[in-house]
């Protein structure tokens, strides 16, 4: 039977590094514009105890979108040892396009995903190219995608790219701001014949009928700011709310259509947004089975890299395959869960054995 593995993978992580204290002077104001009583030392640190971010990156001036989604291809080709040319879909997850540095207005077009395959100098055209709008999830949604390709008969070898500049769409005066960073992340499916690994099962959900605008586009919380720019706005109470009730669910559902039991699970790569927010899904999740919490589970990159979106999967799982996360290693055989939720309001789970 025909299945999917990923074959390789590659990050960009960004060179620019942007600590806690560096927004120490920022004039951090409330949804109706008025001060916080709290002095900013005072409002970073809660920030910190309950999103675990500590620094984040951001990537230089001359990089957009699609540069960081070129550079973490490159890895993720080289990694598979794939002729890009072989190809037969580029699957590029973003949320708003190319943002050049100092500018209001996302570029998308050409799509990001043929901004990508001109930069690898790809001439087949039936590469076929085409981006992915879903929120945080859609990295994982677009490996998703390229199995169902690959299991209908469409592909044979698929990239898939998740990649993010959100640095650039987010509103200085919102403390929400430093939840944010950029980064992309990428990996090479291919079709295989093994069908005891690889891509098992997974779970995919839209929740519209009262989440859909739980993340929005907004105008400042600063009233003398152009009101006709929109940045990155959140109810992060529902936001959270709504992750620990429905995430939890999903990746259940995923897992019981594996096949596997919970208790071979060994690893769970969950999507970079909030700390407290990753370990209450984590721990309903396992409460689901009524089995307690396995040690090291939910390898964490947030802390020093932040919540770069669609790209904090695929970075995250990079940076464990490659042996760069402290404690953490994923080795043959082994059986993990991706799963990720955001804007939208969607949600998504991949169970996958090496």
């Amino acid at each position: 039977m025909i299945s999917s593995k990923i074959t390789g993978t590659g990050t960009f992580i960004p060179s620019i590094k942007k600590e806690n204290n560096d927004f120490l002077n920022n004039d951090f104001l409330k949804e109706d514009g008025s001060i916080f009583s709290s002095d900013n030392d005072i409002i970073i640190s809660k920030f910190k105890d309950i999103t675990g971010i500590d620094e984040r990156r951001y990537a230089k001036s001359e990089f957009t979108t699609s540069d960081l989604a070129f550079f973490a291809a490159q890895k993720a080709i080289e990694d598979a040892c794939v002729n890009p040319e072989e190809l037969d879909y580029i699957i590029l997850a973003h949320n708003f396009g190319d943002v050049k540095k100092g500018t209001i207005q996302g570029d998308t077009l050409p799509s990001l995903a043929t901004r990508v395959k001109y930069k690898l100098g790809i001439q087949n055209p039936n590469c076929v190219a085409y981006d992915v709008l879903f929120g945080c999830p859609g990295w994982v949604e677009g490996v998703i995608q390229a199995q169902a390709f690959i299991k209908a008969g469409m592909a044979k070898k698929c990239l898939v790219i998740g990649a993010e500049t959100l640095s650039r769409v987010v509103d200085k005066y919102d403390r929400d701001s430093m939840i944010y960073s950029d980064g992309a992340g990428a990996c090479i499916v291919e079709e295989t014949l093994e069908s005891d690994s690889g891509i098992l099962s997974y779970a995919s959900q839209t929740w519209a009928k009262d989440e859909a605008y739980y993340l929005f586009f907004g105008p400042s919380y600063k009233a003398s700011e152009h009101m006709d720019t929109r940045y990155i706005k959140m109810y992060g109470r529902k936001i959270y709310e709504f992750a620990i009730t429905n995430v939890p669910k999903a990746m259940k559902s995923a897992l019981d259509k594996s096949g596997f039991s919970i208790d071979v699970v060994k690893k769970i790569f969950i999507h970079q947004a909030n700390e407290k927010m990753d370990e209450a899904i984590i721990k309903r999740f396992y409460r689901l089975y009524k089995k307690p919490i396995p040690e090291g589970i939910m390898p964490m990159s947030i802390h020093k890299l932040g919540n770069s979106s669609v790209a904090t999967v695929p970075t995250l799982l990079d940076l464990v395959l490659k042996g760069k996360i402290e404690n953490q290693e994923v080795n043959n055989g082994d059986v993990i869960i991706l799963a990720s939720v955001g804007a939208g309001m969607n949600i998504n789970a991949i169970v996958y054995k090496f």
